[in-house]
């Protein structure tokens, strides 16, 4: 799975709803996790994750052409932490993929 039309294919399947009704609920799921991220609340998916937005300092960068210093602001920027259950998850089945080779 690589895109949202296939994550919305995959549940159809599981869910035997259909694609148009899925579709629907991905995207209010996913409306409402950003709505709820912008207005400073944490979103917490049991067993997924939790999404956040986390403040990034100002800081000095270079301009990559001219190498001259530049200000960076600080900005609001949204971050996703991945639960223990889907961590460990993902840690089981890499090691299956790896000895399969």
């Amino acid at each position: 799975m690589t895109n949202k039309a296939d994550l919305v294919n995959l549940v159809a399947l599981r869910t035997e709803l259909t694609k148009t009704d899925v579709s629907l609920v991905v995207d209010a799921a996913i409306e409402t996790i950003i709505d709820s991220v912008v207005g400073g609340e944490k979103v917490s998916i049991l067993g997924f994750g939790s999404f956040e937005a986390r403040e990034r300092s100002a800081r000095q960068g270079l301009n990559p052409k001219t190498g001259e210093k530049i200000a960076i602001p600080a900005k609001h920027v949204p971050a996703f932490t991945a639960g223990k259950l889907f961590k460990d998850r993902v840690q089981t089945e890499s090691k299956k993929t790896k000895k399969k080779k």
